[in-house]
């Protein structure tokens, strides 16, 4: 009997000679079409595809990126905002992960919920079962923010499976650390708003639920993350103390966590700021806790001004590769672009691209550190957003700018007008805090590819929503062949699982 290998090379050789036998018996194309730069480019597409063997290994090591909030639009809006800063028209360009050989589609929502948070979509992806909104790694057993029904309900996630078998593991998120999509990787609760003890309510004390920062802590699996970076700074610290920053602790129960986890854990090392971060030696630095900022970290678009400094997504990324990459046994890393979500609530286009553009710097440091060969990386999004790329623009138009139609091989100098005879944008939401109760701004002399400019929106809401379409899943690695067609969100967890042999079968 084949071996599996040895049945997929069987495979692709058949499909490689099918492949060269039709082009033998093709008709032949003008020249027209086959000098067309188009052309080359896709049939090179294919022969690559053609050619690429799937890796059918075990991987040692996993790396999950997730862009919290990071639908297709989002996707494509930062490609163009990239090739754009970039010197070029755009349209073209490609982020670093939009390279990778594997990608589908994932059905987003939750047990309870058409359009989802980010607390049952992270809980899906973490631990392949899908919950309700509001609830981190407990079943939809669980009654939200009711802890004793939450007993019992727990699911073990894969960064604990990967503890479990004597793997590094770390998390990184430009959100709080405590907030939902890293939190789901390491705390079981029922409600994703307890991530201070003094957000506990009196049942939950009551029945012996601790907060989201005290089970990093003070109750994480294994021998420990080696690696916590981000924000939320405030949830670890006493609300007597007032950090580097001038923020107050939010803690009521005494307890300084930075300090305790100094002491819980050996060659250990916390720190707050750039200068901090940047002095820890990777070769000697087995737990790092880094608190960048009392709540979240700033947006890309602004983390030159912060006041003591912030290493950025990438930076983190690749310090924590370095720390996690000295265990044999492998590793297991999650990394968040958490503020993708916080600027599109805000009706900010520009600030969620940056964000976007910043997490694909992070997916290329990670690219740039580890062997494909052993070492699974996937990039996904808990949820999509209400946020559109619309009109008829020109190619090589401002992605941030308004509507410019095509001008024969030039872009219009006029802007497109909308019914009301008022110029529109590329980008927009469908709700959100850019919407008006009357006519629209006139945005003639309005520079909208300014950081702090509020895409126009229909329906106003303070907040902008969630969406609920499909997003994206890119990998690469051992396993990486898994992700075909349009899955479930449960299924990233399972083809981790798989591909990392992390050991959570009911078999």
């Amino acid at each position: 009997m084949k071996t599996l290998p040895q049945v997929l090379a069987v495979l692709t050789t058949a499909v490689a000679t099918a492949l060269v036998s039709s082009v033998a018996n093709a008709a032949v194309l003008p020249a027209s079409q086959t000098q067309s730069s188009w052309f080359t480019a896709g049939a090179e597409a294919v022969a690559a595809k053609v050619a690429e063997a799937r890796n059918t290994g075990t991987a040692k090591n996993i790396i999950f990126f997730v862009g919290d909030g990071m639908g297709v639009s989002t996707l494509t809006a930062a490609r163009i905002y990239q090739g754009q800063v970039a010197g070029n028209s755009g349209e073209e360009n490609r982020l670093s992960f939009e390279t990778f050989p594997y990608s589908a589609l994932s059905k987003t929502y939750s047990v309870n919920q058409q359009t989802p948070d980010s607390a049952p979509t992270m809980t899906a992806m973490i631990t392949g079962v899908k919950t309700e909104d509001g609830m981190l790694s407990v079943s939809s057993e669980s009654i939200r923010g009711n802890c004793l029904s939450s007993k019992g309900n727990e699911l073990k996630t894969a960064l604990e499976l990967a503890e479990d078998l004597g793997k590094s593991t770390g998390i990184i998120s430009t959100a709080r650390i405590t907030h939902a999509t890293p939190a789901a990787t390491y705390a079981h609760t029922p409600e994703r708003d307890w991530e201070a003890d003094s957000n506990l309510t009196a049942e939950a004390v009551a029945n012996g639920c601790h907060d989201i920062a005290y089970q990093l802590v003070m109750d994480a699996p294994g021998d420990g993350l080696e690696v916590a970076l981000g924000g939320g700074r405030s949830y670890f610290l006493p609300n007597t103390v007032i950090d580097g920053e001038g923020a107050k602790g939010r803690r009521a129960d005494g307890n300084d966590l930075t300090a305790a986890w100094g002491e819980k854990f050996t060659n250990a090392a916390y720190v707050w700021n750039k200068e901090a971060f940047d002095a820890v030696d990777a070769s000697t630095t087995d737990h790092l806790l880094g608190l960048f900022e009392a709540s979240h970290m700033q947006y890309e678009a602004d983390r030159a001004d912060d006041t003591a400094g912030e290493p950025s997504l990438a930076e983190m990324t690749s310090k924590a590769i370095d720390i996690l990459k000295k265990n044999d046994k492998g590793y297991f890393l999650m990394v968040e672009g958490g503020r993708i979500d916080h600027a599109h609530h805000a009706g900010n286009a520009a600030r969620a691209l940056a964000d976007t553009v910043a997490l694909s710097d992070a997916v290329q440091a990670a690219m740039d550190k580890v062997d494909l060969q052993d070492t699974l990386i996937i990039v996904s999004a808990d949820h999509s957003h209400t946020f559109t790329i619309a009109g008829y623009p020109a190619r090589g138009n401002p992605i941030l700018g308004l509507v410019h139609e095509p001008n024969d091989e030039t872009i219009s100098t006029t802007p497109a007008m909308a019914a009301d005879n008022l110029p529109y944008t590329t980008l927009g939401y469908t709700n959100g805090p850019g919407a008006k109760t009357g006519a629209r701004d006139d945005l003639t002399a309005i520079d909208t590819t300014e950081v702090d400019f509020l895409q126009q929106a229909q329906v106003p809401l303070s907040s902008e929503t969630h969406a609920a379409e499909d997003v994206a899943i890119y990998a690469a690695g051992p396993g990486a062949w898994l992700f075909q067609g349009s899955v479930e969100q449960n299924v990233i967890f399972h083809v981790m699982n798989q591909a990392g042999a992390l050991g959570g079968s009911k078999y």
